[in-house]
């Protein structure tokens, strides 16, 4: 299997925790952020770039999806072929991540998906507000933080959990920690959800990174959930 020139090298190292299994203190961080509001103040630039987005979706009658950490875009260009119906909107805080689409797909003219540079913090939290209900929402390799101390910069221990519940769709998180899905599963039946984990054996890669894991041979994980 080979990779582009943008790819990351496949020599990716199996992930290394200090944390074994569910975090002990995750239940009680998860009810604590579902029954506290996120009030940080949004910064100036997510508010502009989120003004972009909604004039997108203005223009776009149909069903809505998102693409969080979507890195250099491979993924939300793949999702928008799934489902052409739809607008697709790809979200990664790196604007070096994001030029390389334009680098690897020069002469493309998308009317179904647009990367913006955005922080999912101000992101999620402006789209709930702004009411929006998604179909679609994918999670693709987000940065796993696996060191224990670390939980609630995982989306799932993180004061934005409820945002991305509130959002709905149908849910897809993907990770090359088995820890990271499992714990997510956790926290999602702990918000009242019925999530499903599996292996991704057979699925396409539609990352780099995740086509990097594969030829690290490492596992691949997938938690999923509807979330009305």
């Amino acid at each position: 299997m080979t990779h582009s020139s943008n790819d990351p090298p496949a020599n990716s190292r199996a992930i290394v925790s200090n944390q074994q299994g569910i975090h002990e203190h995750l239940d009680a961080v998860v009810r604590r952020h579902l029954n506290t509001q996120f009030r940080r103040p949004f910064a100036e630039h997510s508010l502009r770039t989120f003004e972009q987005a909604v004039e997108r979706v203005a223009e776009h009658p149909g069903a809505l999806i998102l693409d969080s950490f979507c890195g250099v875009g491979e993924s939300t260009r793949f999702i928008a072929n799934q489902f052409p119906d739809a607008l697709v909107i790809g979200i990664d805080k790196s604007r070096h991540r994001l030029d390389k689409h334009d680098l690897r797909y020069p002469s493309e003219v998308s009317k179904n998906y647009v990367l913006l540079q955005a922080d999912v913090e101000d992101f999620w939290r402006l789209a709930v507000t702004a009411g929006w209900s998604l179909s679609r929402h994918y999670l693709l390799y987000p940065n796993p933080w696996p060191k224990s101390a670390h939980l609630k910069r995982r989306v799932h221990g993180s004061p934005l959990f409820p945002s991305l519940l509130a959002l709905g769709g149908d849910l897809e998180v993907r990770s090359n920690w088995a820890n990271y899905i499992q714990e997510f599963s956790v926290a999602l039946s702990i918000a009242g959800y019925t999530p499903s984990v599996e292996a991704l054996e057979e699925a396409e890669p539609i990352t780099p990174f995740e086509r990097k894991y594969r030829e690290s041979n490492h596992p691949l994980w997938c938690c999923k959930a509807k979330l009305p």
